[in-house]
């Protein structure tokens, strides 16, 4: 069997090989970076037979349209996206349309096709993972740095990607349920700075809702709204600190820029709050335009949430079953529902017991 390689026919400015991110090198002033939606990769990944550590694609406003090439191939993917399969042309075979948390046989010379909803990320994970050459332990892309993925830029049409080891007899499999959605404010905690605003600043802060601006990106999302004051006396500057992800900076402007994956590693302006690591990887289905509203929560309950996250995450991954064909009847949901209800037998009268 030849070499399994993905190739890129078409791609988007924002699809990138990504995985769980690098750390530990911070000091030197490399960001984490890796997949914006973590939970959301890892999950594509299960459902293709990875480790949570294998590298996938990320994409935002345009998904690319692949190919694998060197034999069959599970496909699965992840987020807000859309897609079909299409098979060469001259054969009788029809296109067979994708959906997310699910994994599909994509044979060789196949192409896959996909399209966000919106302006979202969306994951595609391939059996085998994308084997490109790790750089700092990790294979996720720093564009702003130019090292990582594939080098170190978002893809184009005619890369060549190639894919580690798989399993050709595989089954696809699909989630018995999908993953819960997290609504409400988002939660954040007290920011390190935190005296750096007056009493009517945290007010505002709290109680409206900002805007997602154009300004947005793996790097951080600058918000739009209502200003927020800065205690005179202190300014908007401060000495330079480290960063982490979800940092809320707010520079002489008043408004909120919330730090992400591909953030600088320090700052030096005064930090009103940092978003709870489980809610971190909303902003990436957030778009321009969409609205948020933030909560405080406690640094204990900020650990509660990821740890409920961690949870419901392992949870899905244990009880994935086997897909049912595409277009066809899923026979292990219909076993488990109630579809009929009450039986009622129409010879009897409604009146007295046995007429059910």
């Amino acid at each position: 069997m030849s070499e399994r390689v993905l190739e890129v026919l078409e791609s988007g400015p924002a699809c990138t090989v990504q995985d769980l991110g690098r750390s530990g090198h911070q000091a030197m002033g490399v960001p984490r970076s890796g997949a914006l939606d973590s939970i959301a990769l890892r999950l594509a990944n299960a459902l293709v037979g990875n480790d949570d550590t294998a590298a996938g694609l990320e994409f935002r406003m345009m998904g690319p349209r692949l190919r694998c090439t060197g034999g069959v191939s599970l496909v699965a993917v992840a987020g807000a996206v859309t897609g079909q399969m299409t098979p060469p042309q001259g054969t009788r075979s029809a296109p067979v349309q994708v959906e997310p948390w699910r994994s599909y046989r994509l044979e060789a010379g196949w192409t896959l096709s996909l399209k966000p909803r919106g302006a979202c990320f969306g994951y595609v994970a391939v059996s085998g993972g994308v084997a490109v050459s790790p750089f700092l332990g990790s294979r996720a892309t720093y564009q702003r740095g130019g090292f990582g993925g594939h080098e170190g830029r978002a893809l184009a049409a005619g890369d060549r990607l190639p894919l580690g080891t798989a399993t050709p007899s595989a089954r696809p499999v699909q989630l018995r349920s999908l993953p819960e959605a997290t609504e409400g404010p988002i939660r954040v905690i007290r920011g390190p700075q935190s005296e750096y605003f007056t009493a009517k600043a945290w007010e505002t802060f709290l109680s409206t809702d900002y805007r997602v601006s154009r300004e947005a990106d793996r790097m951080g999302v600058r918000l739009e709204g209502e200003t927020l004051e800065h205690v005179p006396a202190l300014g908007a500057d401060i000495v330079s600190d480290g960063m982490a992800d979800g940092a809320i900076q707010v520079p002489g402007s008043g408004l909120p820029i919330v730090l992400l994956v591909d953030r600088q590693t320090v700052g030096g302006y005064p930090k009103i709050a940092t978003v709870a690591s489980a809610d971190v990887r909303r902003f990436a289905s957030l778009g321009p335009g969409d609205t948020i509203r933030f909560a405080t929560i406690s640094a204990q309950d900020a650990v509660s949430a990821i740890r409920a996250r961690e949870k419901q995450v392992l949870d899905l991954i244990a009880s994935m079953i086997e897909a049912r064909p595409p277009g066809g009847i899923d026979v292990a949901a219909l076993w488990t529902a109630n579809i009929a209800g009450d039986a009622v037998n129409a010879l009897q009268s409604d009146e007295g017991e046995g007429n059910r």
